[in-house]
């Protein structure tokens, strides 16, 4: 199955949710004042934020306005281009090699298994990688990661734990700029985005990529659970402000029934999905494609 038909599968219920208030929504109202308060509604119910869903909402009835739209069908793909386009607006080139992708997120989003899965994603794309296992506070992250890292058949750099987690990027660098290496993917302990110093603890490894590997593009990208709602603009939000993130790897998406902050991340932040993870295999993760999320959703 391609990622098209495992994108539809995951985003069922998401689309079961909309699909089904819009098609009630169609049959009671016709375009006017009350339709659109309506339509916000319905978005806000799947997690579009309030601010992002006004800007929807607006945009649609100025189009339909000014085309004279009146037929549920046309209305729909309105909906449906306008939604692209937030997401597009937000969207980044593919990251340049040698690239450093650093992850970070609150605990238990799944950011360990995704490194697994972003190794195995580049991989297939012909790119050497190597795993810097910068979770040094929980207990066994590395053996976890180390089962990844064994799975994908990749190199891991880890040190002992309770180790400077910086030090461990550090050494990770060093040793895949000796390699040539044209991936370095980094697992970094989940932490409360209201916690100020593990906040600090990341500008710090910020710092050591920026310093020691000038010449790689360095990704910043937060994990978020999809079922996390909308928190996740919330956590984005801090997470953003402490180390400038460059995008979004979402996953669980196959666990939610309400993935419209996706919108919200790309309206209000300017912060793309850059990664979906779309079941739990090793090979379950793929680049985000807004127009395939709207068409699901839709």
């Amino acid at each position: 199955m391609g990622l098209f038909g495992k994108l539809f599968g995951a985003l069922k219920k998401t689309k079961d949710n909309l699909s089904s208030k819009l098609r009630v929504l169609f049959s009671k109202n016709k375009l006017g004042d009350e339709f659109y308060e309506e339509l916000e509604e319905i978005l806000i119910s799947a997690d579009v934020s309030y601010t992002t869903a006004q800007e929807v909402v607006a945009r649609v009835k100025k189009q339909a306005m000014d085309e004279r739209l009146k037929d549920e069908g046309y209305v729909t793909e309105l909906l449906r281009g306008v939604l692209t386009d937030i997401l597009e607006e937000s969207e980044v080139e593919p990251p340049e090699y040698p690239c450093v992708i650093m992850l970070v997120g609150v605990n238990g989003v799944g950011k360990t298994t995704t490194v697994g899965k972003l190794a195995k994603y580049f991989l297939s794309q012909g790119k050497t990688v190597t795993v810097a296992a910068a979770d040094t506070f929980r207990a066994a992250a590395s053996e976890q990661l180390s089962v990844w890292a064994d799975r994908a058949k990749v190199r891991i750099v880890k040190h002992e734990e309770g180790s400077d987690p910086s030090a461990v990027i550090f050494d990770t660098v060093s040793s895949a700029k000796a390699k040539n290496t044209d991936v370095v993917i980094v697992d970094t302990a989940g932490r409360l985005h209201v916690k100020d110093n593990l906040m600090n603890e990341l500008r710090k490894m910020d710092r050591v990529v920026t310093r020691e590997y000038p010449e790689a593009d360095f990704l910043k990208l937060l994990v978020l659970d999809a079922t996390t709602g909308q928190n996740a603009v919330n956590q984005a939000r801090v997470f953003d402000e402490a180390v400038e993130l460059d995008g979004i790897v979402l996953t669980k998406l196959d666990g939610t029934a309400k993935g419209g902050f996706v919108f919200s991340l790309a309206e209000e932040l300017s912060l793309p999905v850059i990664f979906a993870g779309v079941g739990e295999k090793i090979d379950d993760l793929e680049m985000f494609d807004s127009k395939s999320f709207v068409e699901a959703i839709l």
